[in-house]
């Protein structure tokens, strides 16, 4: 399989702009010829939507909500990172730059990384152009503040709705193409296969979620935005809605998997509080500015927290890792919390809780400002928990959040499989081990307003593809293959709903592939899985039928890619023999608790390469070059 990622030669801070000149354009006139399918409707999805529109050419906008508005962009909350140093604090585009390779455990590329670093500043200015409420100081400037892994101050927020805000600016600007004519918007379908032909991705096949009508979509390129999996481990801040069809069907039809074990897991979550869940909720991260997380520092203390003493408490961040404290990565938080939990020293029901505390923060800024930066988020903790946050700490806990990895591209966006660009959290390209909070925004919008409009130009202008007709044979074999899957879906009717088989996944998952990694856990996950999937296939109960409206079968489909994709996870994290952000292996630690990296064996994309159902997929390697941030010990100590 070929790896190469197309990273222009040169000086690190000239490789965009040098491969900006060099690559092929498209004129004007010739824009209007081209047709592009771009599927999910987020900030990824939405900008590049807009933005191609803009320039010229025929876009097919796909989503599976009743409105663009609904994507999960949308429950975003604490903020966009931008290297524009209004804090005259010392930040820069190569702060953010080595910030972002030092947060993701040196495990991306240095080429792709710098240019999100470098563009960071036009998104400001194009989201605040678009009408972006941003927070602002009281001489009218944008405010910033901080998130974990930075010592400086670069987030620009809205309260504790930046998403929700930057997907309407984002929203209005593809309904601005829409309404000229130059999106066509498709609202309520999903993406069901993948069209190839000659080698290239060339279409897609579409379900109608409200009348079941199965229709195929052919285009000159196709581009996935479709957002992250972490839904496969059932319970995780992602809306229910959220899966990974688009991106598993692609990488049955020949698109690699970069990878795919690189999962995020928030330290800032509300704590599960029972088996009738099925969904978490996220506090920000930007809780963390002004609230301390502490434990108490005797076992088993289940007194209130407004009667522990300070000289009792455990500021453990704080203690651990001076130089960032509350602000250490997410996670490096993560598994400081579950370690005091698993010392028995977590609050709350069952111990697995740590408490965050706003009170020295209210006695020293006051109720009112912290209400006007935090209200929306202590209101929704308030009316889940029924606790108030401004007089009893919070407790939190992590909870799964984000995927870094996801479908390789290269420098283009483009992935193994010609034609077929991937954007935002769909792809694996720029977080490495761990994502650093307030760049998930950041590179959504960079893919979609700043990256894909000209790099698609290149491939448009180097790839002349004759017209497809809808009655194309590799047309008809994808719709084909969409009426066979879920004819086979409807044919089982079992005894257990998809749920039922989702939430065991989940409990599997988080097991032994969540915040702790093992080798034993993991091979007990890889036999427990197939026979998991096996039951499924012989014993789901779908209701309804494929005519017509079927929320059950929609959500009978994507448990069943989770169930493949839980697999493939798993397996890259056992032949991942090493501990590097979000992937810890407990057998690859240091003394100190830490994540111990092989970089000598595991300086590498793992990109994996479908074989056919029951055969092990090819991992592929794409072998990782440090030449300006040199490999060392990630601290935040």
């Amino acid at each position: 399989m070929d790896l190469r990622s197309s990273i222009p030669d040169g000086p690190l801070e000239k490789k965009w702009d040098r491969h900006r000149f060099e690559m092929k354009l498209v004129n004007p006139a010739n824009k209007r010829k081209f047709t592009v399918i771009v599927v999910g409707s987020g900030l990824a999805g939405a900008g590049a939507a807009a933005s191609l529109g803009e320039l010229g050419y025929n876009v097919k906008s796909f989503c599976y909500q009743d409105s663009p508005r609904r994507a999960h962009s949308i429950a975003a909350q604490g903020g966009i990172n931008a290297s524009k140093n209004y804090r005259n604090d010392g930040d820069s585009v190569y702060r953010l730059f080595y910030d972002t390779v030092k947060g993701g455990d040196f495990r991306s590329r240095e080429g792709n990384v710098y240019r999100l670093a470098q563009v960071s500043g036009n998104i400001i200015d194009q989201c605040v152009a678009l009408g972006v409420p941003f927070a602002r100081e009281y001489g009218g400037l944008l405010d910033n503040r901080s998130f974990g892994g930075a010592q400086v101050s670069r987030t620009f927020y809205a309260r504790g709705q930046t998403g929700q805000q930057l997907l309407l600016g984002a929203y209005q600007a593809l309904e601005r193409q829409v309404g000229a004519g130059k999106v066509e918007m498709f609202t309520r379908h999903e993406m069901q296969d993948l069209i190839v032909i000659d080698g290239h991705a060339r279409g897609i096949v579409t379900r109608d979620l409200v009348t079941g009508e199965v229709r195929s979509h052919v285009a000159d390129a196709v581009c996935l935005a479709t957002g992250g999996y972490g839904n496969v481990f059932y319970l995780a801040t992602y809306a229910k809605g959220c899966n990974a069809t688009a991106i598993w069907r692609a990488y049955k039809k020949g698109a690699a998997f970069g990878n795919p074990c690189f999962t995020q897991i928030h330290p800032t979550c509300i704590p599960v509080t029972g088996d009738y869940q099925s969904k978490l909720t996220l506090m920000s991260e930007s809780l963390r500015n002004d609230g301390r997380i502490w434990v108490p520092k005797k076992p088993a203390d289940t007194r209130p927290p407004g009667d522990v003493p300070d000289a009792e408490r455990d500021y453990y961040l704080e203690r651990m890792y001076p130089s960032f404290g509350n602000l250490a990565p997410r996670d490096i938080a993560s598994r400081a919390a579950k370690r005091v939990c698993d010392e028995g020293r977590g609050v709350g029901p069952g111990g697995k809780g740590v408490y965050l505390d706003f009170a020295d923060a209210i006695q020293r800024l006051g109720r009112k400002s912290i209400e006007e930066k935090y209200g929306n988020l202590f209101e929704m903790y308030n009316r889940i928990t029924d606790e108030d946050p401004y007089t009893v700490p919070m407790r939190i806990y992590p909870a799964m959040h984000y995927t870094m990895g996801g479908l390789w591209v290269d420098y283009n966006l483009m992935s193994t499989l010609p034609g077929l660009h991937v954007l935002g959290e769909a792809n694996f390209s720029d977080h490495g081990a761990n994502r650093l909070g307030a760049s998930a925004l950041m590179q959504g919008l960079a893919d979609g307003y700043f990256i894909i409009p000209y790099t698609i130009g290149n491939y448009l202008a180097s790839n002349k593809h004759g017209a497809v007709s809808a009655d194309h044979p590799a047309v008809k074999d994808a719709e084909k293959a969409v009426a066979q899957r879920t004819q086979r879906l409807m044919d089982v009717r079992g005894t257990h709903s998809p749920t039922h088989f989702h939430r065991e996944l989940g409990k599997v998952m988080w097991e032994h592939c969540g915040m702790a990694r093992t080798e034993a856990g993991l091979k007990k996950a890889l036999q427990r899985i197939p026979e998991l999937r096996e039951t499924f296939w012989n014993d789901v109960k779908v209701v309804g039928s494929g005519e017509s409206l079927n929320q059950s079968l929609e959500l009978a489909g994507r448990v069943a890619d989770f169930l493949e994709l839980g697999e493939l996870m798993c397996l890259d994290a056992l032949e991942r023999r090493e501990s590097c952000g979000g992937h810890f292996r407990e057998e690859f630690q240091t003394p100190e608790g830490e994540a111990l990296r092989d970089d000598e064996h595991f300086c590498h994309v793992a990109a994996w390469e479908y074989t056919g159902d029951g055969k092990k997929p090819t991992r592929n390697v794409e072998p990782l070059n440090f030449e300006n941030v040199h490999l060392s010990v990630r601290s935040y100590k």
